[in-house]
């Protein structure tokens, strides 16, 4: 039996298409199948491989830290070097009021530990959500999510959850006095990479204040440079109550996190014990590799050379297949007139050596989201692919 059958009857499978790609190794924004045939990454791991595949600096320091010690102990009994660091080097990035970090295996589990502060913290049980969003799709992630054929299947969801219009200023006011929290992605992911408009994030923050409720803001795609600044909020002058990453935050190792305020933070520890504890969350080996990746980003990417790089993006995609392009930054959502026309752009991209995702909750529109080490000569290149494929 071959890899790839033995991939299909023993690998749990999540769609009954996958890319099936056989990988060698990955090196760059490249990915070499068994074959020997490269693709251009223009994935990225769905945004995480921001460096590209195996940056030296990270490979590095995940060699240096296995050689010290793996796990050791359920996150938050022993005190290690790399967490503390990188908690530290966080908060030196982030406002005043983000200042305690806890840290998970992945973006959905540091939603499940977001919803469970905000409830703790509060005392409420309410939680408002955006339509068209995405936050994972553990019970109480999935739980934020409108669409029914993503979560009929898995009901009953939590309970108190209600939904709100992007860019609807007139529904803010569902954000009531038993509202413990509203998640909010700045660039909804999923949807297309559509962003929310500046005046609506700024009542939805006024509103929270009003009501005592947490603004929670999900930067597990948008985070770490993805859209020209460390962190998504910053274009919008807002500043969250929670903060969510994961994704790139790792340098392409698990980790994810929920930052807040200590205040806030400490509620978990007490009334119960252990409110909330994960056993391989904040992984040394994942927390070195992280370290290692800001280092590279803070060193080697800055604001205008990805602004310039989305320019250049926009530039090249001219065709007339294309409806749209939405998204800011390395993500951008390419929006085409049909989902027969992507799925067929897809395939296409694919048998030109270049890889390239659709949307969960947008099936007309093609993702861009390569690493952000991609180069203008290769971003060119990647557009006459794409132009190539869609005739």
């Amino acid at each position: 039996m071959n890899l790839r059958n033995l991939f299909l009857n023993n690998v749990a499978q999540t769609s009954a298409n996958p890319v099936s790609i056989q990988v060698k190794k990955a090196s760059g924004i490249y990915i070499t199948s068994l074959d020997g045939k490269r693709y251009i990454d223009l994935i990225s791991g769905i945004s995480v491989s921001n460096l590209g595949h195996r940056n030296k600096a990270i490979i590095n320091a995940i060699r240096k830290q296995s050689s010290k010690y793996l796990h050791t102990m359920v996150y938050g009994e022993h005190i290690q070097f790399p967490q503390v660091r990188l908690a530290q080097l966080l908060s030196s990035l982030l406002p005043e009021n983000l200042n305690s970090v806890y840290f998970t295996n992945s973006g959905t589990e540091a939603v499940e530990g977001a919803i469970k502060l905000a409830k703790r913290y509060t005392g409420k049980s309410k939680i408002v959500a955006l339509r068209n969003a995405y936050h994972g799709s553990t019970q109480g992630a999935l739980s934020l999510m409108d669409n029914e054929y993503y979560t009929q299947s898995f009901r009953p969801l939590l309970p108190q959850v209600t939904f709100i219009n992007p860019n609807n200023t007139d529904e803010i006011n569902k954000i009531d006095n038993q509202t413990a929290c509203i998640f909010v992605e700045i660039i909804q992911s999923e949807a297309g990479y559509i962003p929310l408009q500046a005046h609506f994030l700024k009542q939805i923050k006024e509103q929270c204040t009003k009501t005592g409720s947490l603004l929670i803001i999900d930067e597990i795609q948008t985070g770490i440079y993805r859209t020209g600044k460390m962190f998504s909020f910053e274009h919008e002058n807002i500043i969250p109550d929670i903060l969510l990453l994961a994704k790139a935050l790792g340098g392409g190792m698990p980790l994810g996190c929920f930052i807040s305020d200590k205040k806030i933070m400490s509620s978990l520890s007490e009334n119960p014990v252990l409110g909330h504890i994960t056993t391989f969350g904040g992984h040394p080996v994942s927390c070195c590799a992280a370290i290692a990746s800001f280092d590279e980003i803070i060193n080697k990417i800055t604001s205008n050379e990805i602004e310039k790089k989305e320019i250049i993006f926009r530039k090249y995609l001219n065709h007339p297949e294309i409806v749209k392009i939405t998204g800011k930054g390395l993500m951008l959502g390419i929006h085409l007139k049909s989902e027969k026309k992507v799925m067929e752009t897809v395939e296409k991209c694919k048998q030109n050596g270049l890889l390239i995702d659709w949307f969960l909750l947008n099936t007309n529109a093609l993702r861009i989201a390569p690493p952000l080490i991609i180069s203008e000569g290769e971003i060119k290149k990647v557009c006459k692919i794409i132009s190539q494929s869609l005739d």
